[in-house]
């Protein structure tokens, strides 16, 4: 998939695309032909650096209860011939998930359109999941037919019903026609199931690849070699070493660690690290400046893993490299520094946004530290990031650290991130936004009332207008 092209934070465009409060709250005010054209443009051109685990369905549906929407763009797109050129599912996975919330707010038209897709779709299976949570067992029972045409009654149609029973996220479906009276659909079914059973209980009995010998010198060349077949196993060999390794073999690993070829030294790296070796700091250092990329990268890491003291005290000397390393520094710091450290974090904060901007992987950290050590200083550039960021983890990360930094939290960002498409943030929002603007009493009683939301969000909103709380 493609990196989605993201409009502008200031148009109506970009805040649906970012998931934004403000998105739905400048939805509902502009012209609602203009909106839903937006609207549709975020259903089906996925605005997701990550699609699997940021959340937008909800948010959309919403939107189109909100704005009357009609179905007609989202069916045009489920049904064009690209559906069986383009089988990925991040092309059709937004907009699926965003019928069956739709369903479940009584759609009609939403789960019809859904039965018909998992009927002729490519992604019939992410369909039928949603109907599996929405549908009635009479709906579910009319698709078996239909569903299981897709599979050849050969051996290979076989094994790939089998597979798919196995891994389905949703059960219910498969259960329900298994319990089919028919020969061709319950009995089918039972095979499928017994089959898929049987292969994992295959895969758990015998698994596959090679697997190191018991001593240190077998396990560091069993990292090396996975290296050689392009499987980074120093993750694991560091963990057979922990069961296998003594007092003795401490100057061969060390020897592998500072010279080793590059997969016996990464296992070699990440077991002295995990054993908070006090050489492991300056062997660290050494692989970053002098080894290939893999070991640095490994180097890194390693050092990301450990969580003693000598580790942040050495973090405050690396924090200002300007390397993968002094990123690393810079993130110990934010994650376990103490209020000293303080000025050091927000120095690496406003410097990441400075040269990589708002969307860098490293914010999350600095973020998250920001907000930690509460450095009331550091409000500027967090409200930067929450209004620029695309993704919508980080901007409820900012609005988390907001919430502590920023004493107009409550009157600002925290009215608009009642709206947000994160739960998370919706419930920071509940928590802390001023409840003097009739829009936050309003939004508080729709997100109680709401079947669809998270119970975490309805919890905090109860606390904030419960039965022993002020009326709002």
């Amino acid at each position: 998939m493609f990196d989605p092209v993201i409009a502008p934070s200031g148009t109506l465009l970009g805040l649906l695309q970012r998931g934004r409060g403000d998105g739905t709250l400048h939805a509902l005010a502009a012209p609602r032909a203009e909106a839903l054209a937006a609207l549709n443009h975020c259903v089906l051109n996925d605005p997701r650096h990550d699609w699997q685990v940021e959340n937008r369905s909800l948010y959309y549906a919403r939107l189109y209860l909100d704005l009357h929407g009609s179905l007609e763009e989202i069916e045009r797109h489920l049904c064009d011939a690209d559906d069986h050129l383009d089988t990925e599912e991040c092309r059709t996975g937004l907009a699926l998930a965003v019928l069956g919330h739709l369903a479940s707010y009584g759609r009609g038209d939403a789960l019809a359109l859904l039965r018909q897709y998992a009927r002729n779709g490519a992604n019939w299976a992410w369909a039928l999941d949603e109907l599996a949570l929405r549908d009635d067992d009479a709906g579910l029972r009319a698709l078996a037919l239909p569903v299981l045409s897709r599979f050849p009654a050969t051996p290979e149609g076989d094994a790939e019903l089998a597979a798919a029973v196995r891994d389905s996220f949703e059960p219910r479906p498969w259960r329900l026609w298994a319990e089919d009276a028919r020969e061709a659909v319950g009995a089918r079914i039972r095979a499928a199931q017994e089959a898929g059973s049987f292969d994992r209980w295959q895969r758990q009995m015998r698994p596959s690849g090679p697997r190191p010998g018991w001593s240190v010198q077998a396990v560091l060349d069993w990292a090396d070699e996975g290296l050689e077949r392009g499987s980074a196993l120093h993750v694991p060999a560091a963990r057979c070493l922990t069961a296998v390794a003594g007092p003795e073999d401490r100057p061969a690993i060390v020897a592998a660690a500072r010279s080793g070829p590059d997969g016996a030294r990464c296992a070699a790296l990440h077991y002295l690290a995990e054993s908070r070796d006090p050489v492991v700091l300056d062997l660290i250092e050494a692989a970053v400046g002098a080894g290939s990329r893999t070991v640095a990268e490994a180097a890194v890491a390693a050092f990301e893993r450990m969580c003693g003291e000598e580790a942040v005290d050495r973090a405050r000397a690396w924090v200002h490299r300007p390397d993968a390393l002094g990123a690393s520094a810079a993130g110990v710091l934010a994650c376990r520094g103490v209020p000293a450290d303080a000025q050091l974090v927000l120095g690496a904060l406003r410097e990441t946004v400075r040269g990589d901007g708002p969307d860098s992987p490293r914010l999350w950290t600095l973020v998250d530290g920001a907000g930690r050590l509460g450095i009331a200083c550091a409000a500027p550039v967090l409200r930067h990031v929450y209004r620029e960021t695309a993704s919508s983890h980080l901007r409820g990360r900012a609005a988390r650290a907001l919430a502590t930094t920023d004493p107009s939290f409550a009157t600002g960002f925290a009215v608009e991130c009642l709206w947000d498409c994160e739960e998370t943030t919706r419930e920071v929002a509940a928590r802390h936004a001023e409840t003097g603007d009739v829009r936050v009493a309003d939004r508080l009683r729709r997100l109680a009332a709401d079947p669809a939301e998270e119970a975490e969000v309805q919890t905090a909103v109860r606390s904030r207008i419960g039965p022993d709380r002020p009326t709002v």
